[in-house]
């Protein structure tokens, strides 16, 4: 007889391993599924996330940002460092070790709240009806490890497959020369000269990490302006940091034509929107990464085996409470509607987890922060003002620049500003956006802010300690009311 659950969660990534934790805290006989493998064949719980985005990417992001902190900034603290190496294989062990303890810590974290984990492909079979009662239904899923097969069944379903790297037909991805996510993660030199197809988080990130350990990097965007999804006057500052102090050169409104590989060279011939005749150029690089967004990973599933409706764009089609069309079954993360972001797929899937135990669940994505790892970073959450200007709504805007913040300046971090939007007649903050140091840290404020529909003047109603980074947060908002003290 085949093992039976109350629910089983398909994948291990944070969408997928914080529900099937929250669902065994509320009590219910829960299961993980998960097809992961690290790079020496084993099963590595986290998903993307935790495996190959969001925590080795930060790791090794760490590691170039302290590098080239002590060879360009450290000298204005009176600390000169001779000899400067660096030594990319130590980099990348030291991520590797990050990585491989805390995917372990999600094993540990099973085991501790009594999560069955199971290896292998997940797919959909078909329901059955419970003989112990006929108003309920079991579903069917086969979990497929190599040569091994085994039917399980359970009477609640979540989704968590997340997405894959979006791939270029003209450009395909061997990891050792033209390369996504993993593979540009996993470099054991730094290229000479490193070109990257996309110019988003990913694209941004990867790029800085390996231009700070000496990398001539060009970074190719088709959309015609830069950070689209970004308020627009934090993507222009953030343009110009980028190439005028990091040394990225960044070019918009490209259209490629081809890439080529040869013996010693990647060659991208491509049109640029800026010159109007329509010029062939061509870009030579050692290496290539390919950043042009993620797609949801629901291939293989059996979703036509159980009639699971999938949009034109391949994500699963569910609600606000994350249902989809079928009875029971949920879909969380990056393959549903909203943003690919980890957070918000773990918000999802403990609101799924509490729904299906009876509670209230809840996840308000109009409150997702985002941010982008670069430096300065970059971070947000609400509407930008060209969203609020589209809509036809009426705003408040007060601004503070982290060059007048004495913590910033201790810090000799003094790029970028906070700006904060408020509803012109209720005072209600709408969005704030940030590019500053540690504003990834800062952003959360303004997140609760919004959850508890705060106005900007109870943000300047509230003391901030002095000196620090938070006051920039503070005096944008006394701005809104044009009463900013320290400008």
């Amino acid at each position: 007889m085949s093992q039976s659950f109350d629910v089983a969660v398909i994948g291990a990534g944070p969408g997928g391993y914080v529900a099937a934790i929250r669902c065994a805290q509320l009590g219910l006989n829960t299961v993980c599924i998960d097809e992961w493998k690290n790079p020496q064949g084993k099963p590595s719980l986290g998903g993307t996330c935790l495996n190959v985005g969001c925590i080795p990417s930060k790791a090794l992001l760490e590691s170039s940002e302290n590098y080239e902190r002590a060879a360009r900034k450290f000298s204005a603290h009176g600390i000169t460092v001779e000899g400067l190496s660096m030594s990319v294989p130590v980099m990348i062990s030291r991520k590797d070790k990050i990585v491989s303890n805390f995917t372990g810590g999600v094993a540990m974290l099973f085991k501790k709240n009594k999560v069955t984990s199971m290896h292998g492909r997940a797919m959909l079979l078909e329901s059955k009806k419970n003989e112990n009662d006929e108003n309920s239904i079991f579903w069917r899923i086969e979990v497929k490890d190599g040569d091994k097969a085994e039917t399980i069944q359970a009477k609640h379903i979540i989704i968590a497959t997340g997405s894959t790297p979006r791939t270029l037909s003209f450009a395909p991805v061997d990891n050792k020369r033209i390369l996504d996510n993993t593979g540009a993660l996993a470099l054991t030199e730094v290229p000479q000269r490193l070109g990257v197809i996309g110019g988003g988080v990913i694209g941004l990130e990867m790029g800085s990490l390996w231009r700070r350990l000496g990398a001539d990097v060009t970074i190719l965007e088709a959309l015609p302006q830069f950070l689209m999804a970004a308020d627009e006057q934090v993507a222009k500052e953030a343009r110009k940091i980028f190439t005028r102090e990091s040394g990225l050169v960044i070019r918009t409104g490209i259209q490629i034509s081809s890439i080529r590989t040869s013996e010693g060279n990647i060659t991208v011939e491509y049109t640029d929107a800026a010159d109007a005749e329509g010029n062939l150029q061509k870009l030579e690089v050692d290496k290539l990464i390919v950043a042009v967004g993620r797609v949801p990973n629901t291939a293989g599933l059996g979703a036509e085996n159980v009639g699971l409706k999938l949009d034109d764009r391949g994500y699963i089609e569910v609600d606000a409470s994350c249902r989809t069309n079928l009875p029971n079954i949920y879909a969380v993360g990056d393959v549903v509607r909203g943003p690919m972001l980890a957070h918000k797929a773990s918000e999802e899937g403990v609101a799924v987890a509490e729904s299906i135990a009876g509670q209230a669940g809840h996840a308000n994505l109009d409150a997702i922060p985002w941010v982008i790892y670069t430096s300065p970073e970059i971070a947000w959450v609400g509407k930008t003002e060209q969203e609020l200007k589209a809509a036809g709504i009426q705003y408040k805007s007060g601004q503070f620049p982290f060059m007048a913040n004495g913590r910033a300046r201790a810090l000799g971090e003094t790029g970028g500003f906070v700006k904060m939007l408020a509803d012109a007649d209720t005072d209600r903050i709408l969005g704030v956006h940030m590019i500053g140091p540690y504003v990834s840290e800062m952003i959360a404020e303004a997140v609760v802010a919004m959850e508890f529909s705060a106005t900007s003047e109870d943000i300047a109603r509230i003391v901030h300690a002095h000196p620090s980074l938070s006051e920039v947060l503070h005096e944008a908002a006394l701005g809104v009311d044009k009463r900013a003290i320290h400008i």
